[in-house]
């Protein structure tokens, strides 16, 4: 398990790197009007140049795929229930995500823009959970059938 923590970090934080640097070039074409927008202006205000933001942004995007990927171990803990695994799972990535978004200016910083924000994470988690579910019942579905099958053809 150990193994599997520190092996999801180290290809975790290039993962954040290429998802955060996807999501710049999206936001970039839709809300940028032509331009390459790396990083909200109040980063780089905050930060004192451009270079620095993009510099902590990709910093922080990098912890953050660390953090998802590594917690990700807790799905494979088969004591617990799903119950317990989506919580504290949820509970992390809430924990990390927050305050990153936060520091970056992806919130707006105000109560207002913090319960958004993080009302705004939770339904993508939930909608990301459902699928994964969804799936998953799924391919339980198709291997229940498959071992039917290969059942049947040995009673006969």
């Amino acid at each position: 398990m150990k193994k599997k923590f520190f092996l999801r970090c180290v290809l975790g934080f290039p993962l954040g790197l290429a998802i955060g640097y996807s999501i710049s070039i999206i936001t970039s074409l839709i809300w940028a009007n032509g331009f390459y927008s790396p990083c909200v202006p109040e980063l780089v205000v905050m930060m004192g140049s451009e270079i620095n933001a993009v510099l902590v942004q990709a910093l922080l995007c990098g912890i953050l795929g660390m953090g998802f990927a590594a917690s990700s171990v807790i799905w494979e803990i088969e004591q617990w229930g799903l119950v317990k695994q989506t919580g504290i799972y949820f509970l992390i990535a809430s924990v990390i995500m927050m305050p990153i978004a936060y520091v970056t200016y992806w919130m707006e910083h105000s109560l207002k823009g913090v319960i958004s924000y993080f009302g705004i994470f939770a339904f993508i988690f939930a909608v990301v959970w459902i699928a994964q579910y969804i799936r998953a019942k799924q391919n339980v579905r198709k291997m229940n059938e498959t071992l039917d099958k290969q059942r049947d053809s040995k009673n006969e």
